[in-house]
């Protein structure tokens, strides 16, 4: 920038058009006889004017500089930042065994999860799935069993620590360190560090530009609609999704491509209605999957799919704590406790306790929303269940407190909640209104309306509840699924509320699009039974 720029001209401001030396002229003129003179007075005070909007336009316009100058240093300056954290990020996955030590010497910002107690080397050990289904071509199979028997992975061999025995008996993964039940009994959550990101929310006049490379598309094997996508929180290499015929299948993402491999593929559907899974959500250990389905008929209304056997199991909890309708959601507290929590039909928000192997359920409350509950989360440094629902109301519940923390009463109805992953602070909220679908808050600021973005549909009008949003992992991104076929992205420093970019991914309405914790890559699926793999450049 020019140093010249930065000097600011000086210029004396004229006597007012009605006071001062030039008013009292005229004053003069006309009772003295001076009336001629009055014209050549306007006239000066006119150039006077003129010149001075030419002085403050001209200082406008230095100052406008200046502000463009220093946004386009400061956007720099956090693009090098994140690039450095991003190196150090890299360096660190390919050094695993580091000491705790050398962490403690350089305090930058981590997401990682603690281990458990029997973990060297401080990481927990990688989820290791047996053979793949028998739709899986043989070759790829037995390779894909191979790398994971062996736990190995596109980004080298495991350590000492993750490696893992096969039981012949019951073809069963085991941890070397300690049984399975013994490990959740020692199951500690890493309490992630938080950032305050609401500062930068609604600063930049101009949207970042995430670049992608040329996407990939494969077939999702469902045979009906999608319905699910979840990645898993402990090996983001494994993701799965559920589908309309009550199928879940088991992915692995592969290197190149980018592709994703089919492990299995099991049969879900629920005992008694044979309903399909509503929602889906990963065990926080990573070694099973839970289901939602349907109060209605007395039908099973969790599943749980245990992946560490070789022929996946499905079984179902016997507690049937909501009363009618669908279960539109299931979603795992953050906290130290082993809690999940369910929203349904009936209106009623349900927690989950872990007890000696079996589930309890507790109803947090069954009156508090008058129609039904469509999404529930839990923050990460509070004991607090926000809930959503069809009735357009947000409700923050304290389970210490068994009370309500706050009620937010919106304009149009709420499909989904979802806190954000580094400002525990900050929620977004998926709502029915078009121009308007994605609304973010502040918990301290309880009805207040930090931001909101939205997207002109060009196919419908209507804002479908299996169109789903997801986090990007540094808090800073949202991306959202569409009725059309478009992934729409979102950046929340953006000042404006239209998309910061929107990337064409598939022939048919996006329900999905997540993204991976570690891998630089965005998974979409959508209606037209596709799933679409989207690498960041």
């Amino acid at each position: 920038m020019d140093p010249r720029l930065l000097k600011k001209p000086k210029l004396e401001e004229p006597s007012d058009v009605n006071g001062g030396e030039s008013g009292r002229g005229r004053g003069d003129g006309g009772v003295g006889g001076g009336g001629d003179n009055e014209p050549d007075a306007l006239q000066e005070q006119e150039e006077a004017l003129v010149a001075l909007i030419e002085h403050r336009s001209k200082e406008y316009e230095h100052l406008k500089q200046k502000v463009a100058y220093f946004k386009s240093q400061l956007y720099e300056a956090e693009k090098k930042l994140n690039d450095s954290k991003a190196k150090l990020a890299r360096l660190r996955a390919r050094a695993p065994s580091r000491t705790a030590a050398s962490d403690e010497a350089r305090p930058v910002r981590t997401e990682s999860r603690s281990s458990s107690p029997g973990n060297i080397n401080g990481s927990r050990p990688q989820l290791l799935i047996p053979s793949a289904s028998t739709r899986v071509p043989s070759q790829a199979a037995n390779n894909a069993k191979s790398k994971v028997l062996h736990g190995t992975s596109s980004r080298g061999a495991s350590s000492p620590a993750q490696s893992s025995i096969v039981d012949k008996s019951s073809s069963r993964i085991v941890s070397e360190k300690s049984p399975v039940r013994e490990k959740r009994a020692k199951r500690k959550i890493a309490q992630k560090k938080h950032q305050d990101l609401i500062p930068v929310v609604r600063t930049y006049s101009l949207p970042n530009q995430i670049r992608f490379q040329p996407g990939t598309v494969i077939s999702s094997q469902h045979k009906r609609k999608l319905r699910s996508l979840e990645v898993c929180p402990v090996n983001d290499q494994l993701f799965v999704t559920s589908a309309l015929d009550g199928v879940v299948n088991l992915w692995q993402v592969q290197a190149k491509g980018p592709s994703a491999l089919l492990l299995s593929a099991t049969d879900c559907v629920s005992p008694k209605q044979r309903r399909w899974p509503e929602d889906i959500a990963w065990h926080p250990d990573g070694d099973s999957l839970f289901a939602a389905y349907s109060a209605d008929g007395g039908d099973s209304q969790i599943s749980v799919l245990n992946l560490n056997v070789s022929q996946k199991k499905v079984t179902f909890l016997e507690a049937k704590p909501h009363t009618k309708g669908i279960i539109n959601s299931i979603f795992f507290m953050p906290w130290a406790d082993l809690y999940f929590v369910t929203g349904g039909s009936d209106h009623a928000v349900i927690l989950w306790h872990e007890n000696d192997d079996s589930w309890k359920p507790k109803t947090i409350h069954g009156n508090l929303h008058s129609s039904a509950v469509m999404g529930v989360a839990g923050l990460q440094h509070k004991k607090i269940i926000l809930s959503t629902g069809a009735d357009r109301r947000i409700i923050a519940y304290d389970v210490l407190a068994g009370r309500s923390e706050f009620k937010n009463q919106i304009e149009s109805k709420c499909m989904s909640i979802l806190p954000n992953p580094a400002d525990f602070n900050l929620y977004m909220v998926q709502t029915g209104a078009p121009g308007k679908q994605l609304r973010l808050f502040d918990v301290r600021l309880r009805q207040t309306e930090v931001h909101v973005f939205g997207w002109k549909q060009e196919s419908s009008e209507s804002q479908s509840a299996l169109i789903n949003q997801a986090w990007s992992p540094d808090g800073l991104f949202l991306s959202s699924g569409s009725a059309d076929p478009m992934i729409h992205i979102f950046d929340i420093r953006y000042d404006g509320r239209t998309p910061s970019q929107s990337v064409r991914a598939h022939q048919k309405r996006v329900f999905k699009a997540v993204w991976h914790q570690s891998l630089p890559l965005l998974t979409s699926i959508s209606s037209d039974l596709n799933i679409g793999l989207h690498k960041i450049a």
